[in-house]
């Protein structure tokens, strides 16, 4: 829960949607069941594919299996 009138408590949903609206175009969906499969199909994206400066420009699966050795 965020506490009231501190904008660091919303920096990670912040960040994830700006970075959601850049990259995904929802104006070509005409149902809304392709809203939520470009949406899901984004964020499996985001969490698990998408170079992340924070984790060394590695991908979250990358730097999970280069911790493991």
């Amino acid at each position: 829960m965020s506490r009231r009138g501190n904008c660091w408590d919303n920096a990670p949903q912040e960040s994830f949607f700006g970075h959601f609206k850049d990259e995904v175009i929802l104006n070509n969906c005409s149902t809304l069941e392709q809203v939520r499969n470009e949406i899901d199909d984004y964020m499996d994206y985001y969490n698990n594919d998408r170079y992340q400066w924070n984790l060394n420009k590695m991908t979250p699966v990358q730097y999970r299996n280069h911790l493991a050795f």
